[in-house]
């Protein structure tokens, strides 16, 4: 079946999406972030971490889904989505419960982030001395930093498998495509042989 035909795609390469990639830090810094700065009795750990984790495990199993349902990848991709936002919030209400500093969108510090985060080859290694050294108030709002971020890439990758969704539909529609191009290509090889002329042994 050539490549026009298919209505299977190749699995997505989830590691080369710039949301896996960001997701992947935001859960670096958030497992540092808990291990610094919460007492281990403390149950927002496992709050935080695994929301931090589902963010990044979601685009993940949504980019494999992609082979056989674009349904599946949009829902899982939106769920990644909704667990960052819960975990944007836990940031939020730690800084807030103890009178800390939101840093402003054009601030400073928030700037730096931002362009740090700018380049797609970045890693948790370029945020690991901040993390590991500075205050909880900074740690929190690089964090926050990162989730905007990330949520950014996932605003627009919704957009686009939408998109593409209601373009292309999903594998149900390839399906059915495939058949109605397959079955029209054995129509046309049949026309091109002739049929076959009666003889005396036919008749």
């Amino acid at each position: 079946m050539s490549e026009e035909t298919r209505f299977i795609p190749p699995h997505g390469n989830y590691r080369e999406l710039l949301s896996y990639k960001k997701a992947e830090i935001v859960y670096d810094v958030t497992f540092e972030f808990c291990e610094r700065f919460l007492a281990k009795s403390d149950r927002t750990i496992d709050q935080m971490v695994q929301a931090a984790r589902s963010g990044k495990q979601n685009i993940l199993e949504g980019s494999k889904a992609s082979r056989t349902s674009s349904e599946v990848e949009i829902k899982l991709t939106n769920v990644a989505r909704a667990s960052l936002e819960e975990l944007l919030d836990d940031y939020h209400d730690f800084l807030r419960a103890r009178k800390l500093s939101l840093w402003g969108k054009e601030s400073r510090e928030a700037q730096f982030v931002r362009n740090l985060g700018a380049d797609p080859c970045v890693t948790y290694a370029h945020y690991r001395e901040f993390c590991e050294t500075r205050p909880h108030e900074v740690v929190a709002n690089i964090a926050i930093c990162l989730i905007h971020q990330t949520n950014y890439l996932l605003d627009q990758q919704m957009r686009r498998l939408e998109r593409d969704f209601i373009k292309d539909g999903g594998f149900r529609e390839r399906m059915a495509r495939a058949r109605l191009q397959q079955r029209s290509q054995n129509s046309k090889r049949s026309h091109h042989f002739p049929k076959k002329r009666p003889t005396h042994l036919d008749l």
